[in-house]
């Protein structure tokens, strides 16, 4: 069987380049398009075939520039020689070319971002730098309606959909009018295995990329009110406002390495996410080091915060609500050993099982 995969972009690691990763490893011979492609900012690609657009040829750290003519770029990339497609995709790689004979799979982590669910977010704050916001600003509010109408369309070109999330499979009934298949994305579980003698616990975590619709504000005003520490793992756009919110209490770690981080997620009361996200592997990998997550309860986070088991959720994006929840999270005695195996079922090897039966039910429904 002839096979490809495609995806947005490959210019740092996430989520959505995980998930790529995994599905090279799934089909390690099948070549990758993407339209963009940084190899001194991820590994595990080196022994790839990955083939780029045109885009190439500009600087990858114009990707926020660029959806018009990714858009125009995946919708002109002609696939139908391949028998299976597989596009790993929350923008514009889902609307490339297939034939009659090909099978098109997309595994989406979300209707596009900047035309959909954060919209308004982007259109307050684009995150460019702060002479083109304005700029970006006009280009979303002049372009949005076109581009949702060809997302639509785009969206229509897979013959199946898979979901992130349970949430992500809400988004797409919602905006795509489409029904999907929910496959969670890996999540590297093993790594943060809890030893046999773990450390003791104190204070809370919160990791990821800074940037506005995170909320980390939430986390850092929350845990300075009660005085009770936090350890804030990351940079982004974002950082330098955060830091301004911080006392005392809030210790900043732009840059850890794979050791430091494990050791941080075992050695925290709990872990904070504030935001609702797509699905949020972040939180999972703490989980597998036994961290119980308080969560704001939307988004990918009812996946896998059982209350009172695995987690805690609060319920408004305020202050006082969130400083209750970390009050409730550190008066209770998790079972860390339970969160730990309830985290187990993300895996990278449950993946590898859910993704080779849902694609095999494709082929057979297709044949």
């Amino acid at each position: 069987m002839k096979v490809a995969i495609v995806c947005d972009w490959l210019t740092g690691i996430g989520g959505a380049e995980r998930v790529v990763l995994e599905l090279h490893k799934l089909y390690p011979e099948a070549p990758i398009y993407t339209s963009q492609y940084d190899p001194s900012r991820l590994t595990g690609f080196e022994d790839a075939d990955i083939r780029t657009t045109w885009l190439q040829k500009l600087p990858t750290g114009l990707k926020k520039f660029l959806p018009l003519l990714r858009a125009w770029a995946f919708s002109h990339l002609d696939l139908s020689d391949y028998d299976l497609v597989i596009s790993s995709s929350g923008a514009e790689a889902k609307a490339v070319k297939t034939g009659p004979n090909t099978i098109h799979i997309c595994y989406c982590h979300a209707p596009t971002h900047y035309y959909w669910t954060r919209y308004d977010e982007y259109l307050d704050n684009p995150g460019f730098a702060r002479g083109l916001n304005w700029l970006a600003k006009l280009g979303l509010r002049l372009l949005a309606d076109p581009l949702r109408r060809w997302d639509r369309r785009a969206a229509k070109r897979p013959d199946f959909m898979i979901a992130n999330s349970t949430h992500t499979q809400a988004m797409i009934k919602r905006y795509y009018k489409r029904d999907s298949e929910v496959v969670f994305p890996p999540v590297e579980t093993e790594r943060f295995k809890l030893p046999i003698k773990p450390p003791l616990r104190h204070g809370f975590v919160v990791a990821g990329r800074q940037t506005p619709y995170k909320r980390f504000d939430l986390a850092i005003q929350a845990c300075e009110e009660m005085k009770i520490p936090l350890v804030v793992i990351g940079d982004g756009p974002d950082h330098k406002r955060l830091e301004k919110l911080a006392g005392r209490s809030t210790l900043f770690l732009t840059s850890v390495n794979d050791t430091e981080i494990v050791n941080h997620f075992q050695s925290a009361l709990g872990f904070i996410m504030p935001n609702a996200d797509d699905f949020g592997i972040v939180a999972v990998e703490a989980m597998a080091a036994g961290t119980p997550v308080i969560a704001y309860n939307e988004g990918g986070a009812q996946d896998y915060v059982v209350p009172g088991k695995t987690g805690l959720f609060f319920e408004k994006q305020t202050v006082k609500n969130l400083g209750k929840a970390l009050e409730a999270a550190a008066a209770k005695n998790f079972d860390y050993q339970a969160i730990a195996e309830h985290a187990g079922q993300f895996s990278v090897a449950s993946f590898h099982k859910n993704m080779r039966s849902y694609i095999k039910t494709c082929l057979a429904e297709r044949t």
